[in-house]
């Protein structure tokens, strides 16, 4: 929750005057404590944390949520669900490493929920010609960063910087909640 980019992401949103509220799964928080690394918990228990977040918060009718990989396809799993106002997925895992045949993509075909996937052009979870043939829900947009990876790391070669990709991300998320928070009047909140 504390990664370079999570604080990059979370610092932009709290400069546009949003509420973000940052968590972790518990095999992260065990991660912290312990310094071993392990398997992530399976799916029960991601929700499970989500849950607790969202009910700590008053319920997710008032919530954007979301997050970065991992932490964006477990919120989009539930964004219908909980009856979230919105859905930021921050590099999401169309497909397994190594898999793209293999695609995370059931639930986002038929969302209800309006979203924003910010995908790097290069993202070896699902690049811009892999996610082009998935048939997705028209409630989500897709904005692409120049030349990044999962984690928006553009090559050398590009003349873009890191730097400059987390600003764009931040921009296209605080661009996006802003716009929900006005239709709906919803205070926003990215994991």
């Amino acid at each position: 929750m504390d990664s370079p980019f999570m604080n990059r992401i979370a610092a932009e949103a709290g400069t546009a005057a949003m509420a973000v509220v940052r968590f972790e799964f518990p095999y992260m928080a065990a991660r912290r404590r312990t310094g071993k690394r392990t398997a992530p918990d399976r799916e029960p228990s991601l929700r499970a944390a989500w849950m607790e977040v969202i009910e700590q918060l008053g319920g997710a009718a008032r919530l954007i949520i979301g997050g970065k990989s991992m932490g964006g396809r477990v919120a989009s799993m539930m964004a219908d669900e909980v009856g979230a106002a919105g859905l930021v997925c921050l590099g999401y895992p169309f497909h397994p490493p190594g898999r793209p045949q293999h695609p995370r993509i059931e639930h986002l075909r038929t969302l209800r929920t309006p979203a924003l996937i910010i995908q790097g052009t290069r993202d070896s979870l699902g690049n811009r010609d892999e996610v082009a043939g998935y048939q997705l829900s028209r409630k989500i947009k897709i904005a692409w960063i120049d030349d990044g990876d999962h984690s928006f790391k553009p090559t050398r070669r590009s003349g873009r910087t890191l730097e400059q990709n987390l600003a764009e991300a931040a921009d296209l998320v605080i661009e996006f909640v802003s716009r929900l928070s006005r239709d709906l009047e919803v205070p926003g909140a990215i994991r």
